[in-house]
């Protein structure tokens, strides 16, 4: 969350108008004009779209952008640029409906979470929230963002988050919450609503799921930022790397796991939270049921009879078993 959203107004009203052309494991617009962060891919063709805005011409850019390549990548982008990519009621909106549509979409592999400007995500809008002072907006508003959140780790597939500048409160709940983050060197991160006044609770469920206790809580008590080598160090993300290299360290990852059977995957990744909840003897006895199921599946069938017949395994990208 950041004081000088307040410049907003003025930032929008200098900017040129655009024209535009508008086209369950558990649980489209086309535009002209608007540069999408897609991995670069070489023998990828793109294909753009939206799900969550409604086709009319002259209409506002969409607040969130969607592309997918031909093998399945599909890269969500975050586009308030003017606003740091403020989380406001119309974008937590429509990543919920582009998350949903993900989920239920079984040619999606992997999910790669971007954004335009200099800032990943200052948190929440400010001016927004600051509009409607009632105890019962604010209880909806941060209920439809923590419903968010959690359909981002309930999606079958992996979603990384391509971190290019500062992730701050809601901000860096949202990267905390993805499966896998990768960060420029010159990114920053806190949880800094103690600054406001507004003790970053809501961050503070994810990230002290992804950090030590007392890491968290002093990211959560001072507001201080962190860089991106230390939230590496401390658990928040994956991977650092320079700002021109950025999208080569996401498709590195994207890569790697795209080679990887997505059933296996999909059965993973639910198994990985689920477990998590539970003691050990529980996460144990339910490891061993889902280990079981996993390999009665075909994928896991061929990968293993191809490790003994000393050959590469043959995988079809099916639907996941039901």
């Amino acid at each position: 969350m950041l004081p000088d959203q307040s410049l907003e107004d003025d930032d929008v009203a200098r900017r040129p108008k655009r024209k535009l052309n508008f086209s369950d494991f558990r649980f489209g617009i086309s535009a002209v004009d608007f540069h999408v962060r897609i991995l670069a891919v070489k023998a990828a063709s793109i294909s753009v779209e939206s799900a969550s805005i409604p086709k009319a011409l002259g209409a506002e850019e969409p607040v969130v952008l969607r592309s997918q390549d031909t093998r399945g990548v599909v890269t969500l982008t975050l586009n308030r640029p003017q606003a740091f990519n403020a989380l406001s009621e119309a974008m937590l909106a429509a990543l919920r409906r582009d998350f949903d549509v993900i989920a239920k979409d079984e040619s999606v592999r992997v999910v790669v979470l971007a954004a335009e400007g200099k800032a990943f995500c200052a948190g929440h809008d400010l001016k927004e929230m600051r509009a409607k002072p009632s105890l019962d907006y604010y209880e909806r508003l941060f209920a439809q963002c923590s419903e968010m959140m959690l359909s981002v780790q309930r999606l079958p597939v992996p979603v990384i988050a391509r971190v290019q500048g500062i992730a701050t409160a809601a901000g860096c709940q949202l990267v905390a919450m993805c499966d896998l983050a990768v960060a420029s060197r010159t990114a920053k991160f806190a949880v800094s609503g103690v600054n406001l006044g507004l003790f970053c609770s809501a961050p503070g469920v994810a990230l002290s799921r992804n950090v030590l206790r007392k890491v968290a809580f002093e990211m959560l008590v001072t507001g201080e930022f962190i860089d991106a080598e230390q939230a590496r160090l401390r658990g928040l993300i994956n991977r650092v790397a320079e700002p021109e290299q950025l999208d080569a360290e996401v498709e590195k990852l994207v890569a790697t796991i795209i080679a990887k059977p997505r059933v296996a995957v999909a059965m993973g990744k639910e198994f990985f939270y689920r477990q998590a909840e539970l003691g050990i003897a529980a996460a144990y006895e339910a490891a061993g049921q889902a280990m079981a199921f996993n390999m009665m599946d075909e994928a896991a069938l061929e990968g293993v009879q191809a490790f003994i017949d000393k050959r590469q395994p043959r995988w079809t990208q099916t639907a996941n078993p039901r």
